[in-house]
C-alpha cells in the first residue's frame, strides 16, 4: 500500500525506469556494464516505492497515550522554551526519520487543531540543533482532553524538498488519523506540558501509530 502523496512520483518513476532499461538494452552493449546499470535503475525504483510505503496500522484510540506521529528514532527528550507559539518551557521529544523509514505523519492524539502553520525556510540536515526554527517546517497545535495543548512540528532535512500538512485550524482530528507526509527525510519535534509522562528513550526506535511517546 503507498500513500497518496506518492502517486504521481511512482508513475513517474515506472516510466523513467522502463525507459532506462530499454535504452540500455539498446545502446550499452558490454553485457557486464548494462547489467550493472540496470541493477541501479533496479534499486532506485525500489527504494522511491519504499520511501512511499503506507503500512495499515489500525488502532483503536486511547486518549490516555500519544502515539509516534511517526516512524524513527528518538534523538531528543529534553525540557526546551519553545517560542512560537507557547512561549514558555515545554518537553520536547524529537524523532528523526531516516530515507528508510515510513514517512507518513500520524496525529498522536485525537483532539481539535488550534494552531496550523507552514514556515518557508532552510534545508539543514535534520539534527542540526537549528532545524527546529530556520528549516522549512509547519508547526501544528491539537488541544486534547489528557493533555492539553501539545505542538507538533514536521520539519523538513537536507534531503526533504515538501512537507504536506493535513491539519486545518479549528479541526476535529482522530488519534492514527493520516496527518500529512514529508518527502525524502526529516524530523518531527513534539512539545508536551512539563511534568508529562514521557514513554520513550533516546536512541530507542518508534513505530507511528504504535510507539506510546506519553502518558496520563
Amino acid at each position: 500500500m503507498f500513500h497518496k502523496e506518492g502517486y504521481k512520483i511512482i508513475f513517474i518513476a515506472i516510466l523513467s525506469f522502463v525507459a532506462a532499461l530499454l535504452l540500455t538494452d539498446k545502446f550499452v552493449h558490454i553485457h557486464w556494464l548494462k547489467i550493472s546499470i540496470q541493477l541501479v535503475f533496479v534499486f532506485l525504483f525500489v527504494m522511491i516505492l519504499q520511501f512511499f510505503r503506507n503500512p495499515n496500522r489500525k488502532i483503536v484510540p486511547n486518549e490516555n497515550y500519544f502515539l509516534a506521529p511517526v516512524d524513527g528514532k528518538v534523538v531528543v527528550i529534553e525540557e526546551v522554551f519553545e517560542e512560537e507559539y507557547f512561549k514558555d518551557k515545554r518537553v520536547q521529544v524529537s524523532i528523526f526519520m531516516s530515507p528508510i523509514n515510513v514517512h507518513v505523519t500520524r496525529y498522536g492524539a485525537s483532539g481539535k487543531i488550534k494552531f496550523s502553520k507552514y514556515h518557508p525556510g532552510k534545508y539543514l540536515v535534520a539534527w542540526h540543533p537549528k532545524a527546529s526554527t530556520e528549516n522549512e517546517r509547519t508547526t501544528v497545535v491539537i488541544e486534547t482532553k489528557p493533555f492539553g495543548e501539545v505542538l507538533y512540528r514536521q520539519i523538513a532535512g537536507a534531503l526533504a524538498r515538501r512537507i504536506v500538512n493535513y491539519a486545518e485550524e479549528g479541526q476535529q482530528v482522530v488519534q492514527g488519523d493520516d496527518a500529512g507526509f514529508i518527502k525524502f527525510g526529516s524530523r518531527v519535534d513534539i512539545y508536551f506540558p512539563l511534568g508529562t509522562k514521557i514513554e520513550v528513550a533516546l536512541n530507542q526506535n518508534a513505530v507511528g501509530n504504535q510507539t506510546v511517546i506519553a502518558s496520563k
